[in-house]
């Protein structure tokens, strides 16, 4: 029996909109300074270290708070766990605005904003199982992961044009004011589940947390699935981190770079619009995730070895389109192939892989690079580690609950 014949609510886009506008709030915050590190370090007087250390700072409390943040969702619902990452989001990005003219502060307060992450991107699959039938649920994802990606480019694309008129505090204080917006937003409009469920009620169930943990990580394909989002997930997060260090042994100019990573951003919304709306037309995921790693490698290829800056926008769209579309999708197969383990454990196990990995990713990138400072060789690797996950991805079964509800 397809999932056509249960009730579903047109409210259920309000709710994803409330979410979405909490996602892409946080990641605003998170991406703030990167775009203005040479003029942080000099308003705070230290180290380019230093102002990266405020977004590093996102990747480590990430690995600490993953875990509780997920079970805060899986036990006591949307409202709690987005609510209180909502709250972290609004209340300390306030802050920040307001003592952003001392840098020991606004680190606090970056550290605030980032245990407030897990709690809200933990539960994009949640969000979607909850309000979501079936054959809607990884577009629903897709959208979330969609805020991710806008929220980044909104950071990327606006911090320098708002610290330039308004200064590094002035900009503070917008954001901080935007994210206040969006924690109220989510509270006003996001409901805990529609009054009856988008699926068969016996699949509503799900297990315990500990014990949903305790089957994932024995699962054959949810290990192939966490290896694929260690590698993906960490290399984007050392392609965003060093994208202008990677270019500029070719005579790119820091403007191109940082072109070719708001390029690559806007693939990734492409790709997580249109990737998962086929997935779920074709009630299919694993063809879709071998797509995805297949078309980062030959984005990764491009962004490796051309000279030319047209090509590099094409190959920067290239590799965001599909390696970012990977995501919505991976997460909902995960939920999938580890049903009835609860969603916001599968997805923060999955987004724990990248943060891992992102760190490691990040700093193996400076340690092997030349003398001249290309990173030719390591991203070399990269592309030889994503051949390996094609290989892995080759392995994964579709999941059988989804195969049900095509029929």
């Amino acid at each position: 029996m397809g999932d056509t014949n249960f009730k579903v609510y047109g409210y259920r886009w309000v709710v994803l909109a409330a979410f979405m506008g909490v996602i892409a709030a946080n990641q605003l915050l998170w991406i703030t300074f990167a775009p203005v590190t040479t003029q942080a370090m000099q308003f705070y007087g230290v180290s380019d270290l230093a102002i990266g250390l405020l977004s590093l700072s996102f990747m480590v409390v990430y690995i600490l708070i993953s875990f509780p943040a997920s079970w805060v969702i899986d036990k006591y619902g949307i409202r709690a766990g987005v609510g209180l990452g909502a709250i972290l989001t609004g209340a300390f990005g306030l802050m920040r605005g307001l003592v952003g003219n001392q840098y020991a502060w606004v680190l606090l307060a970056q550290v605030g904003i980032a245990v407030g992450q897990p709690f809200v991107l933990n539960a994009i699959t949640t969000v979607a199982a909850r309000w979501f039938p079936t054959k809607e649920r990884a577009t629903a994802s897709g959208l979330g992961s969609l805020a991710v990606y806008v929220g980044i480019l909104a950071g990327l694309a606006l911090t320098p044009h708002l610290a330039q008129p308004y200064g590094i505090r002035g900009m503070l204080i917008i954001y901080g004011v935007v994210a206040a917006i969006a924690m109220f937003a989510f509270f006003f409009f996001a409901h805990e589940r529609p009054p009856s469920p988008p699926c068969p009620p016996e699949q509503e169930a799900r297990s315990l947390v500990t014990e949903g943990l305790s089957k994932m990580i024995r699962q054959r394909d949810f290990i192939l699935l966490m290896a694929i989002f260690f590698v993906g997930l960490g290399i984007f997060n050392a392609v965003t981190t060093w994208i202008e260090e990677m270019l500029a042994p070719r005579s790119f100019s820091a403007t191109q770079a940082g072109s070719a990573g708001g390029v690559m951003i806007l693939g990734g919304i492409a790709g997580a619009l249109v990737i998962p709306m086929l997935s779920d037309r074709q009630r299919k995921r694993v063809p879709f995730l071998l797509l995805a790693i297949a078309g980062a490698m030959a984005g990764l290829a491009g962004l490796t070895f051309v000279t030319g800056y047209a090509l590099l926008l094409v190959f920067a769209f290239i590799f965001g389109f599909f390696l970012l579309s990977a995501g919505p999708i991976g997460f909902q197969y995960g939920a999938e192939i580890t049903y009835p383990a609860p969603e916001g454990t599968s997805n923060g196990l999955l987004l724990l892989m990248g943060q891992i990995s992102g760190i490691i990713f990040i700093l193996a990138l400076d340690a092997l690079k030349a003398p001249n400072g290309s990173m030719t060789v390591p991203l070399i690797a990269l592309l030889v580690i994503l051949a390996i996950c094609l290989v892995l991805g080759l392995r994964l079964r579709e999941a059988a609950a989804l195969k049900v509800s095509a029929d």
